[in-house]
């Protein structure tokens, strides 16, 4: 029984690790959350909004905060009036935490 469960915690450590490894894939799984106290800025254009999802698609900057690259992802919003702010195609400046946008303004 022992084997077995080394073997799964094992199993489960080198999967965390090669996800870390490839910073391409979507939605940023693998990289570091955000940092517990405070917030993220990120700065990236508006690509698509979905006001009856909650969330708005960014291709963004590096975060550097986040050890995250360049790419393009949906981000859940706190309050589905943030959307209000954001049109397609505007380049904005974004407080995330976690991977919520919790505030937007024009870049």
């Amino acid at each position: 029984m022992k084997s077995i469960a080394l073997a799964l915690a094992a199993l489960a450590a080198s999967t965390a690790s090669a996800a870390a490894a490839h910073p391409d894939h979507d939605e940023h799984a693998g990289h570091a959350a955000a940092p517990a106290a405070g917030s993220v800025e990120g700065v990236g254009v508006v690509k698509k909004i979905d006001a009856k999802a909650g969330s708005v698609t960014i291709a963004h900057d590096p975060i550097k905060a986040l050890n995250w690259p360049a790419m393009t992802m949906p981000f859940k919003v706190a309050d589905k009036a943030v959307l209000g702010k954001m049109k397609p195609g505007a380049k904005v400046r974004f407080q995330l935490s976690g991977q919520t946008i919790t505030d937007v303004r024009p870049f």
